[in-house]
């Protein structure tokens, strides 16, 4: 399926990953949304679940193990060129999860990994599908912690 001036929506997700008030941001590598923040995540593969997809991605593009996904919010993402014809059509299942294991190092799609405080994430040039996203849910992702105290490391 082209991403691309696609013919249907696609779905992906996206993972808040949540230590100790800080939330793990990724610039993205790739389009839609190159240079830009937002969180880890990816296209939702044939035959996969979103719940599987979300750990699948995480892994990939953090190399972190994550689980127990709970749903947070889905959001659609929707770009239209110049000429009014639909560019990108994505809609995004947002998930939490908790962290299991593993050491952060971007890959894959991720050109860089950092944990941001939450007054500290909209000074970042955000997507404006995250941005819209954190807006909506600051206090209720504020509540949320991905590890125990001794597991998040910048």
């Amino acid at each position: 399926m082209k991403r691309l001036y696609p013919n249907q929506p696609i779905v992906g997700v996206g993972a808040v990953v949540i230590c100790n008030g800080r939330v793990l941001l990724e610039k993205r590598k790739s389009e839609p949304g190159r240079g830009k923040w937002s969180i880890p995540g990816g296209l939702v593969e044939l035959g996969e679940s979103v719940e599987q997809t979300v750990v699948r991605e995480v892994n990939e593009e953090t190399n972190l193990e994550v689980g127990k996904p709970e749903l947070i919010d889905v959001v659609d993402n929707i770009s239209v060129d110049e000429n009014g014809k639909i560019k990108y059509h994505f809609v995004i299942v947002d998930y939490f999860v908790k962290l299991k294991g593993g050491t952060l190092k971007a890959a894959d799609d991720a050109a860089e990994l950092r944990w941001v405080t939450f007054d500290g994430v909209e000074k970042y040039d955000l997507t404006k599908s995250f941005r819209e996203f954190f807006q909506r849910n600051r206090q209720k992702l504020e509540k949320l912690n991905s590890c125990s105290s001794n597991e998040c490391k910048t």
